[in-house]
């Protein structure tokens, strides 16, 4: 049968160009990438074979295989695991099936991500790698379990095509056979290739074998020696998570930490702990240093791998693990369950629901201990992941007390670059003082102009500043903490007192004539027009309900795409402000009614601009703003 011949999807092509023209320095991880590959492909071969008869006996041992031919300059990794159908290689070597892809495309276009090898795994285009070290690569591969000897042959030259036909192959599994370029035949020594293996994939489970050429005494002439090939296991094999914590250094959970997560960082925390009672259960957890790209796609696969008894039964139990603790990987091995144990059966298994509240437990000790005994180092954690911890306040509601506890802001009083916590915040409250009071916005430099803290500067209130985008929608969900209310200073009325009330009331009494004509010249505009509590300096903001969405959540509900219904503002204005004054003599003069409602159109686009909007009509806020820039220069 002639090969058949296939191009590549145009984000394969990109990332193969970019690998081949070097744009990591470390290309030894293309061996970590295909061994860990094979392993995936041994689990799951060991798994089907759980109930599957006809792989379980054609298995024998798994097994990984380095075979090296110096002569035709080859390196092939093969394994004897689940294999792949001819639609299943074209599928997995054709195209890359994340929603990330283009986002990592772009950083390394960018030259952002140079030499950050961990990018390759985390978006799971490790067999791309192969064309840093091989101009042409060939795959040869046949499914477990399958009824007869045919196989299926992949090639590439990194061409922007790729060939597959029909071969015969006698043992299912997988054979990757790298064809190395001539500057890169370091990977046909076998110390370089053992080196490799014992940095980065040690602590596969799976054998990984090569055949080795020994000296040995020859058994019939003690004075000579013989050359005798055997095969050599070069990995240790060791459960680490089933090892005692007094015989494991940092280095070894450093290692295992980049094997599992593909990351070239240091975890900034490992958590090894053996659990009994209830359920028994091992588990190695780590918590990262750095962000994981994608982290806040859809498709980002969360959960630890879960062993039973040893065996492997899935790579990601998201089951494990809330959703606000998707940063956190490592191994859980259980001995109560099940070993053919399939995903529907965990969705509503109580054994589940205790190892998910037993680590949920411990993952959020460890963040408080690191918070009060480590604050650098939590500070730099919180930096990276507290706007996804921040999720569990939202979605973890009997926990959101514990979880904002562990939350830090920067506030009015903080300074730059510093932080406070709920609890400080509690603590430091002025006399009379009922609620906190928070502010969101895109930066602390906006915040910290913006009108509506001028009565909380006056009072000397401190403020929490807040800047992810979710915040207001967190902040309404936790409502309060410690018995004090949580309030946004952008939403509601502000009376800070009683006397602060009855002057309100006045000064509404005062301003009903400018008040009622604002209001029919904004009908359908605005909610309602009242005197401020907030403003001192600033004439005039717009403010929304106490249980309303504030306007940043509106623009990025509006952004993704969601059907945000309307929602009207509140105009406040300053009657402090000598603005006012004017506006106020200016009401029931038919001869200067034109002149109050441009002003009022102008109050209104000020208060629009405040806020982060657009103003309704800007070209004549423009031409009102020239016109009395124009009659205040004329009068000097």
């Amino acid at each position: 049968m002639t090969a058949e011949k296939m191009e590549f999807k145009t984000e394969v092509t990109q990332l193969m160009d970019l690998m081949i023209h070097s744009l990591y320095s470390h290309k030894e991880i293309f061996l970590r990438e295909l061994i860990s590959n094979a392993s995936d492909a041994l689990d799951k071969a060991r798994y089907e074979s759980l109930t599957r008869k006809e792989i379980q006996e054609a298995a024998g041992q798994w097994k990984i295989r380095l075979a090296v031919d110096k002569t035709a300059g080859t390196l092939t990794v093969s394994d004897n695991g689940i294999g792949m159908t001819k639609d299943e290689i074209i599928t997995a070597l054709g195209t890359i099936a994340h929603s990330g892809t283009k986002e990592f495309l772009k950083s390394l276009q960018a030259g952002q991500k140079k030499d950050s090898p961990d990018l390759i795994g985390q978006f799971g285009v490790g067999f791309y790698s192969s064309f840093m070290v091989a101009d042409r690569v060939t795959v040869i591969t046949r499914k477990a379990g399958s009824a007869d000897q045919a196989g299926v042959r992949w090639e590439s030259a990194a061409d922007g095509t790729f060939t597959v036909d029909d071969v015969e192959k006698k043992e299912a599994g997988t054979e990757v056979i790298l064809h190395l370029k001539d500057d890169e035949k370091k990977y046909l020594d076998e110390w370089e290739l053992r080196n490799i293996v014992r940095k980065y994939s040690d602590y596969i489970e799976h054998p990984v074998v090569m055949e080795v050429e020994r000296k040995k005494p020859d058994a019939f002439d003690k004075d000579k020696t013989i050359s005798v090939k055997e095969d050599e296991t070069l990995n240790s094999q060791k459960a680490i998570w089933l090892k005692d914590k007094s015989e494991i250094g940092e280095n070894e959970y450093a290692e295992f930490y980049k094997h599992i997560s593909h990351d070239f960082s240091e975890p900034a925390k490992v958590l090894h702990y053996k659990a009994e009672g209830t359920s028994e259960f091992n588990a190695l957890l780590f918590i990262p240093s750095k962000l994981p790209m994608g982290i806040f796609y859809k498709d980002y696969k969360i959960g630890p791998t879960l062993y039973v008894k040893r065996v492997q039964i899935m790579d990601h139990c998201e089951e494990l693990i809330p959703p606000y603790l998707r940063f956190v990987s490592g191994v859980v091995d259980s001995s109560d369950l099940p070993l053919n144990v399939s995903r529907e059966i965990l969705q509503s298994n109580r054994q589940i629901d205790i190892i998910k509240k037993n680590i949920t437990k411990k993952v959020l000790e460890t963040l408080s201990d690191m918070k009060k005994n480590e604050p650098d180092k939590y500070l730099t954690f919180h930096k990276e992941f507290g706007r996804v911890l921040k999720e569990g306040i939202h979605f973890d509601y009997s926990r959101r007390e514990q979880i904002a506890d562990l939350l830090l802001f920067p506030s009015t009083k903080t300074g730059p670059d510093l932080t406070t916590t709920f609890q400080d915040y509690v603590a430091a409250m002025k006399e009379g003082q009922d609620e906190i009071y928070y502010i969101t916005g895109p930066s602390i430099g906006e915040v910290m102009q913006s009108p509506y803290l001028e009565a909380f500067r006056e009072k000397d209130y401190e403020v929490l500043i807040m800047l992810d985008d979710i915040d207001d929608v967190i902040m309404s969900g936790l409502n309060e903490y410690k018995g004090k209310k949580i309030k946004s200073v952008v939403k509601g009325d502000i009376k800070f007192d009683e006397k602060g009330g009855d002057d309100q009331a006045k000064k509404t009494e005062e301003y009903s004539g400018l008040i009622a004509s604002i209001k029919d010249q904004l009908k359908g505009e605005i909610k309602d027009v009242r005197i401020s509590g907030r403003l001192k300096d600033s004439p005039c903001c717009l403010v929304i309900d106490e249980g309303a969405m504030d306007a940043n959540m509106e623009k990025l509900m509006k952004a993704m795409g969601q059907d945000v219904p309307p929602s009207l503002r509140i105009l406040e204005i300053n009657p402090g402000h000598p603005l006012f004054d004017m506006m106020k003599s200016l009401v029931g003069d038919d001869s200067r009614k034109d002149l109050l409602k441009e002003y009022i159109d102008m109050i209104y686009s000020q208060a629009l601009l405040l806020e982060g909007s657009r103003p309704k009509d800007p070209a004549a806020f423009a031409r009102s703003v020239a016109r009395l820039m124009t009659e205040r220069l004329g009068k000097k």
